[in-house]
């Protein structure tokens, strides 16, 4: 992969877990970039103190989220997949 592309790439995989810290920390929950190149999202829940690693990724056609415990959702259900960590982390 070029460099250009790597950096493309890297950014896209900013963009949806930005967006994906933006509905979490809606929801009440706690986050934090981390990682290369901020490639991890994580996802804290204050009350429970329980985490939760979320990644972006390539997957067919387009991206998903992957988080632990087995989670993954398509990045266009950026909203249900906050639900799905508020439930997880509440």
């Amino acid at each position: 992969m070029a460099v250009v592309g790597a950096q493309e790439f890297a950014e896209v995989r900013r963009h949806h877990l930005a967006a994906l810290a933006y509905e979490v920390e809606a929801r009440g929950l706690l986050w934090r970039l981390a990682g290369p190149e901020e490639s991890v999202l994580t996802v804290l829940g204050p009350r429970t103190r329980r985490r939760a690693m979320v990644v972006a990724t390539p997957a067919g056609d387009g991206w998903s989220y992957l988080w632990t415990g087995g989670g993954i959702a398509d990045v266009g259900e950026v909203a249900a997949v906050a639900d799905r960590l508020a439930r997880l982390l509440g």
